[in-house]
């Protein structure tokens, strides 16, 4: 069977090895003069620091068997994400944790003490919080909101905490012990060559052929089987409904002798400073020594027609939209929407790659089942 997948990312490239494993032709496309999609590595010429250069990817999982896929292609070498924040004049540890409450107020409290101490900062006037705002007035209170949240919310969304929902602020932690590890994962790593090479083993496979710089056309479609899309959503419909909301990352790169922050991930929580964090890019691969360095400042905008989408807004008038959109791909014959563009969420690597080994079983198994052309359009919405 001839397989067409649009996106050389880590949705195409999975979903196309275990289909060439399993005897089919994959030919993979991609606009982009690289393969990796936002997961994209490369050596900066200047410091020789690998760069992580669509943002920074740390691969974090609880999903042993994912775990043990991208440890076939790629060795690991255990990280541990410390994320620091500047904010009115002072560095503190992210995520909250006792440190940082005694740090910022002052004090030597034990982690009992400083629960009590956090509940009565907040607002428990709010019963059941709406909006992300009333979510961290009742889980933080006024001031931890104030410091670390509101203004870096605000430059992330272009929008007034108000107007999220109170499901944002949910994923983030508050610690009452002094971990500052910023994930809970079991497995947690970097790839030692990068991501690209890891991603580059997974596609070497003589049934799979790459074709970098090469948008889709609808008529490819008529030349394969089967049609996987990982691109965006409303793309694929030629944005016949209209443009899903996106949030997109604008990175400022300078370099710099010696250590410029000490840390890899630092965010700026004030709203006065412009942009949202500056990553320096030595520091995701600590067991490398380099004198130079190479950082970039990131800036959150919305995202028009040409950007690179990175954050699925999801607001209202999205998922109005996007029911729209979803109604018009279950209709399809021959087509499989992926990944976090295909199926407009935000999604961590981990569960990319699990959906992508999944979406093949189910591919696979529907082939095995007697199906001459497979049906079906798996949207995990």
């Amino acid at each position: 069977m001839k397989i067409l997948l649009v996106g050389a990312g880590l949705s195409g490239a999975v979903i196309g090895r275990q289909l060439a494993e399993a005897g089919h032709d994959c030919r993979i496309i991609d606009s982009r003069p690289h393969i990796g999609g936002n997961c994209h590595t490369e050596r900066d010429p200047e410091t020789g620091v690998m760069l992580h250069l669509y943002g920074p990817h740390i691969f974090h999982t609880d999903d042993e068997g994912v775990w043990s896929y991208v440890n076939r292609f790629a060795e690991f070498v255990p990280y541990r994400n410390r994320v620091k924040t500047t904010s009115q004049g002072a560095v503190y540890s992210l995520p909250v944790n006792l440190h940082t409450i005694n740090q910022f107020f002052g004090k030597t409290l034990r982690p009992d003490e400083a629960r009590a101490f956090i509940e009565s900062r907040a607002d428990r006037s709010i019963a059941e919080p709406q909006s992300f705002e009333e979510q961290a007035l009742r889980f933080v209170g006024p001031e931890l909101y104030e410091a670390f949240f509101k203004g870096y919310t605000e430059k992330q969304w272009g929008c007034s905490p108000r107007e999220l929902p109170a499901s944002i602020l949910k994923r983030l932690p508050l610690r009452f012990n002094y971990d500052d590890n910023y994930f809970f994962h079991r497995f947690q790593g970097m790839p030692r060559a990068g991501y690209t090479a890891m991603i580059e083993g997974i596609l070497d496979h003589p049934r799979i052929s790459v074709a970098l710089e090469t948008p889709y056309r609808p008529e490819m479609a008529e030349q394969a089987d089967h049609l996987f899309w990982s691109g965006p959503l409303d793309g694929f419909f030629d944005y016949s409904l209209g443009r899903l909301g996106y949030r997109t990352l604008d990175f400022e790169r300078f370099t710099y002798q010696g250590d410029y922050q000490g840390c890899a991930v630092m965010n700026y929580g004030d709203r006065e400073v412009p942009w949202t964090r500056i990553t320096e890019h030595k520091h995701f691969s600590p067991w490398e020594s380099h004198e130079g360095s190479t950082c970039y400042r990131e800036y959150s905008r919305a995202a028009g027609p040409g950007d690179i989408p990175y954050y699925p807004i999801r607001l209202v008038e999205e998922k109005s939209l996007l029911a729209q959109y979803v109604d018009l791909a279950r209709a399809q014959e021959r087509v499989t929407f992926v990944g976090r563009l295909g199926t407009y969420r935000y999604l961590d690597m981990d569960v990319t790659i699990r959906e992508a080994l999944d979406t093949a079983g189910v591919f696979l198994g529907t082939l095995s089942a007697g199906a001459q052309m497979p049906q079906f359009s798996q949207l995990p919405l």
